[in-house]
């Protein structure tokens, strides 16, 4: 083992059932240092995280901490050693208070009874120590994501932690929020606090980390001894091809224009004045940073959200404006950022899912045909290569198959726009190539397609053309040679 008083991880290997997670993994993370974890998702990340933080034992290999043999049970031996994990999916009481929840399962006593005025004292030194400006009686349930995230840092600091996991932290998180955690974190490794950092988020690595290890299927397969690496490099290192591979053709736009939008104008005061059209073939990106109004703008023209002003017309024909069963009628389907809450039912079958929004279609004198449903399904799964069964359902399915669904279950309706938002949020890069592949096959098919998303290489390797938006404005359309991530952040940004 090496000599530094950080973390020694030598030799861990992982196996469960026929799946080899972590195939003999080395790392080095030393005091006050940010290391990158970087993968796909199924690539060992969690597992080696999970193996730090005692939840799984490994198979293979040793561990060292703070020079001395470090082989954690259960969590709590993880925790003792000042060890913290913090998880994508927060584990936060909501009903609780701040300073509850920052001491849970240790609150200070006095004479058999809680210690309210010590703990909320405590909590609001960590609080303040983070730069929060919270009530530590605050209950949980009442805070943005982005303070319940702060919330579980401080009870990871309360528990004297010298090493902390952050699974995809800013994940939720807006950019003033995201740079304010980065503060946080430097703070904290100026005292001498370790960080293992896990994100998709290629662009922040260089911001925050101090070097960078990539894993594929369970193998370590890069390291960066600086964080400075192009994002394209870490993308070859995670998936093995390079980002050229990544975005299919997508073929040339056809000459009729099937949308257009005039002066729309959100009720909301989201955006103003948008004007654009997109052809059949077409595949229009729409960039811009985080409360820019893009998805407020394609909820509108999809009829979900009002309209203060200006006309979408569908093939010449205006549109009935904040009328979403009226634009699905139209052919104007959309498939929404937030998937798990407004674009499948988790706990229903693929098939189940599909014929939802098919109902129309798939029923003959008001009665439903199993049969139809299932044939239809399968024809969707065999479209979109969903790995999964009709009868599956759609919460056992990865994200990036999950996604397949919401897209399948709008193109059994044979739309002539579909809006994607954001989607490939929380996917990983070889699912991302699938969904590509769907998009691009649609946009030849002769749809007009719309993509938002945050992902610069994302909409640049996708669109024929790019909208950027700026606080509800329009900045410019790029196209071609104009589009690039340089001219897009100048317009996005100012």
């Amino acid at each position: 083992m090496s000599d530094h008083q950080g973390l020694i991880v030598r030799g861990v290997s992982k196996r469960f059932g026929a799946t080899q997670a972590l195939d003999h993994i080395d790392l080095d993370v030393r005091p006050g240092e940010v290391i990158a974890l970087l993968g796909e998702n199924g690539a060992g990340k969690s597992t080696l995280s999970n193996i730090i933080a005692g939840t799984f034992l490994p198979d293979t290999g040793s561990m060292q901490w703070q020079g001395q043999p470090y082989a954690p049970a259960e969590p709590g031996d993880a925790i003792a050693a000042g060890i913290g994990m913090i998880h994508q999916e927060l584990r936060l009481l909501p009903d609780l208070t701040v300073a509850e929840n920052v001491f849970v399962g240790r609150w200070p006593m006095r004479g058999g009874k809680v210690d309210f005025t010590q703990m909320n004292e405590r909590a609001s030194v960590q609080l303040r120590r983070l730069g929060l400006d919270i009530e530590p009686t605050t209950p949980v349930r009442s805070l943005r994501v982005a303070a319940q995230q702060q919330v579980e840092i401080a009870k990871a600091l309360t528990l004297e932690a010298r090493l902390l996991m952050l699974d995809e932290p800013t994940a939720a998180l807006g950019a003033e929020e995201t740079e304010h955690l980065f503060g946080v974190i430097d703070q904290l490794r100026a005292e001498g606090v370790s960080f293992i950092y896990v994100s998709h988020r290629l662009e922040e690595i260089a911001r925050i980390a101090d070097r960078v290890v990539v894993l594929r299927d369970g193998r370590w397969v890069a390291s960066h001894d600086t964080a400075q690496v192009p994002v394209s490099q870490l993308i070859e290192d995670m998936v093995g091809r390079n980002l050229e591979q990544i975005f299919p053709d997508t073929g040339a736009p056809g000459a009729d224009e099937v949308l257009r939008v005039n002066g729309l104008t959100s009720a909301a005061g989201a955006f103003r004045d948008i004007s654009f059209s997109v052809h059949a073939g077409e595949i229009l990106g729409i960039a811009g940073i985080v409360g820019a109004g893009r998805t407020e703008l394609v909820r509108a023209i999809a009829g979900a959200d009002p309209v203060a002003a200006g006309s979408v017309e569908l093939d010449g024909t205006p549109l009935r404006l904040g009328d979403p069963a009226a634009a699905i009628r139209a052919g104007i389907t959309l498939v929404p950022e937030d998937r798990k809450h407004e674009g499948i039912v988790l706990d229903m079958a693929i098939a189940d899912n599909i014929a939802v929004c098919n109902l129309d279609r798939l029923a003959e004198g008001g009665w439903v045909k199993p049969g139809r449903v299932r044939s239809v399904a399968e024809h969707a799964i065999k479209r979109l290569q969903v790995k999964g069964a009709p009868e599956h359902s759609v919460r056992s399915l990865s994200g990036g198959n999950q996604q397949k669904v919401v897209i399948a279950k709008w193109l059994e309706r044979q739309p002539r726009v579909i809006i994607l938002d954001e989607p490939t949020r929380g996917i990983d890069m070889g699912a991302r190539a699938a969904i590509y592949d769907v998009i691009a096959d649609l946009a030849r098919e002769g749809m007009a397609v719309i993509v938002v998303s945050s992902e610069l290489e994302e909409v640049l390797g996708l669109a024929h053309r790019v909208m950027v938006l700026s606080r509800g404005q329009q900045r410019g359309v790029l196209s071609g040679e104009e589009a690039t991530d340089h001219a897009i952040m100048e317009l996005a940004t100012t």
